[in-house]
């Protein structure tokens, strides 16, 4: 007999795939330019120096790009998902106001990215990693 229930979670699991794998993609990459300077980045300690002209401290500016960095391989891999998501969310608050709230919504260089970016890494904390995660430990609070 066919299962609606079990062929739309189906669906759900490839679409939080699809999520998680995208916003793993976007952190490593800024979090790769980062602490590595990868891409044109300006590497960690350019990074902390900038960071630093917005009055936040060297030990939040590393943290902050660590951050970024671990959880885009958590959420790419799908390993601790949800944490990779919440180490994210954080350092995003942190660049919506501090960065990007002068230049508004919709401008450029303006919010939006990285609001949504909070708002999707939230979508993956209530959701979970979908298909194909290495390691959910958080799945037994999903049943």
């Amino acid at each position: 007999m066919y299962d609606q229930m079990t062929h739309e979670r189906r669906y759900q699991a490839w679409a939080l795939w699809l999520l998680r794998l995208s916003l793993g993609i976007i952190f490593i990459g800024h979090g790769g330019q980062k602490v590595f300077g990868l891409w044109g980045g300006p590497g960690l300690e350019g990074f902390v120096q900038w960071i630093g002209t917005f009055g936040v401290p060297p030990v939040l500016g590393y943290l902050a790009a660590f951050a970024e960095l671990a959880g885009g391989i958590c959420m790419f891999l799908g390993v601790a998902t949800e944490v990779g998501a919440l180490l994210t969310i954080p350092v995003m608050i942190g660049a919506v106001f501090l960065v990007h709230w002068p230049n508004g919504y919709l401008q450029h260089d303006g919010f939006e990215f990285t609001l949504h970016l909070i708002l999707l890494a939230a979508a993956v904390i209530i959701g979970g990693p979908g298909c194909g995660a290495l390691w959910d430990p958080f799945k037994k609070f999903r049943k």
